[in-house]
């Protein structure tokens, strides 16, 4: 069964309990900016942060309030069931649809629509945006429009990661909050997603050093789904797998990680030999050609052959 990392979905937050506090500090002495950048690596729990703080500033004078001691959102709590069921009055969210490559200006001006219309309560109304590194030139002036003079009691909490770049006419009005975790941080609270080891599930080669939560869960999954014992196999044949039964294009998780499971792979190749330069070509090439699939729109078939070809049956 699958491990459901929801980020709306997590009563537990794990990892970012300073950042939460943070964030609640400087909301109760009314010193929070009403745009507000959460940036850091993919799956390490920003999202899930976010909507921690939504649920405590809108749980306080409700049933079931937010459990600041623990960091625990109570299920029975009203904004919580509202969230997850997607019909919360406050709270606008916007992410990328799946099968898009970017965040479309209709999504936003949907948002604005929502934004200038009149609040039937005193709360505050907050617009989440997921992957806003996925804005396209049109969402992105459209959002900096309405981010330049928001209406009261309007708030903005942009979800960014720091592995790709947005632009600084975004970031400059908003204040940033760079998370992270390191590395033994990032297991223990897999650890605690899952509740048992992960090495119970998964061969120490397979990890990557700047592998987040979300990343290794979402390997979980896909192995529980695919029937794949993780445990017995090693880095080279499990790339060896995701290419010979093409998970590179028919896994959306997979089709964006495994160019990172290829980065640990040159990595690896790079500390066991002393034949460099050959690695630092070959890694260079494969840069270079995912750089024209990307820009080109090709397809990543002739990619994968070749990184197959050169290096993994080398």
């Amino acid at each position: 069964m699958n491990i459901n990392i929801n980020p709306k979905l997590q009563k537990q937050l794990h990892g970012l309990h300073s950042n939460l506090k943070t964030l609640i500090q400087l909301y109760e002495k009314n010193n929070l900016s009403n745009k507000i950048l959460l940036s850091g690596p993919k799956g390490i729990g920003k999202s899930t942060l976010a909507y921690h703080f939504i649920n405590y500033i809108f749980s306080k004078d409700e049933m079931c309030s937010y459990n600041l001691n623990d960091f625990i959102i109570n299920e029975q709590n009203r904004s919580f069931k509202l969230i997850e069921n997607q019909s919360h009055p406050n709270i606008f969210n916007i992410d990328l649809l799946d099968d898009k490559k970017s965040i479309d200006v209709s999504q936003v001006r949907e948002m604005i629509s929502y934004a200038n219309k009149s609040s039937f309560n005193n709360k505050p109304r907050l617009v989440l945006i997921d992957n806003v590194e996925n804005l396209n030139t049109n969402s992105l002036n459209a959002l900096l429009k309405i981010v330049e003079e928001p209406n009261e009691n309007l708030f903005f909490i942009l979800i960014h990661d720091s592995r790709k770049k947005i632009l600084d006419t975004l970031k400059s009005r908003c204040i940033v909050f760079k998370l992270n975790l390191t590395y033994d941080k990032s297991l223990d609270v897999t650890n605690k997603i899952l509740g048992k080891n992960i090495f119970d599930y998964l061969n120490e080669d397979l990890i990557n050093y700047y592998a987040s939560p979300g990343e290794l869960v979402n390997i979980i999954n896909f192995s529980i789904n695919n029937n794949i014992d993780l445990k017995k196999i090693s880095l080279k044949e499990f790339l060896l797998l995701l290419i010979n039964q093409n998970y590179y294009s028919k896994d959306k998780f997979i089709k964006l990680y495994i160019f990172n499971i290829i980065q640990n792979y040159f990595f690896n190749l790079l500390n066991k030999t002393n034949t460099k330069d050959n690695i630092y070509m070959l890694h260079n090439r494969f840069i270079k050609m995912n750089y024209n699939c990307i820009k080109y729109n090709l397809n990543y078939e002739n990619l994968f052959i070749e990184f197959k070809t050169k290096i993994l049956n080398e």
